[in-house]
């Protein structure tokens, strides 16, 4: 115990590292379903295709702190259709939230649930996702309009 507390102390880990990562029961198949689902456009670090795929590293969270930016990440084409379950994709998006934006996820955050993921899913962002996406980035506070 007392190595924990000087660990948690040196900044070394976090207390969310000691209890999992919300949302998420088993860490190893959400970033299996990643490297299989997401990697091969966001790339292994979440940074981006170039001209085609946006970041997510820094920047997928702030979407939670806007009106429709939390269903938005649900319904973008390659998450909605991703061919998982929606518990998995329930999983992957709250691993992906902190896995590659932990900054930003919003105090409070509730893990999506495999019940949302399941509506939101059925009705995909087709060609309108890059317009709604601009939108939702339009609407968050200047200092976060870092792409």
């Amino acid at each position: 115990m007392k190595a924990i507390c000087l660990l948690l102390l040196l900044g070394t880990i976090s207390i969310r590292a000691l209890a999992g990562t919300p949302g998420v029961d088993d860490e190893a198949r959400a970033r299996q379903h990643w490297i299989l689902q997401c990697q091969g456009c966001h790339r292994p670090s979440a940074t981006a295709t170039p001209g085609s795929t946006p970041s997510l590293a820094d920047f997928v969270a702030r979407f939670l702190s806007v009106r429709g930016g939390r269903e938005y990440l649900a319904r973008v084409p390659g998450v909605a259709t991703a061919a998982v379950s929606d518990h998995d994709l329930a999983e992957l998006l709250n691993w992906t939230l902190y896995r590659y934006d932990n900054a930003h996820v919003p105090e409070g955050f509730k893990p999506y649930t495999t019940e949302e993921v399941g509506q939101w899913r059925r009705n995909p962002l087709r060609t309108e996702a890059t317009s709604v996406r601009s939108s939702l980035v339009g609407t968050m506070p200047e200092s976060q309009h870092i792409q």
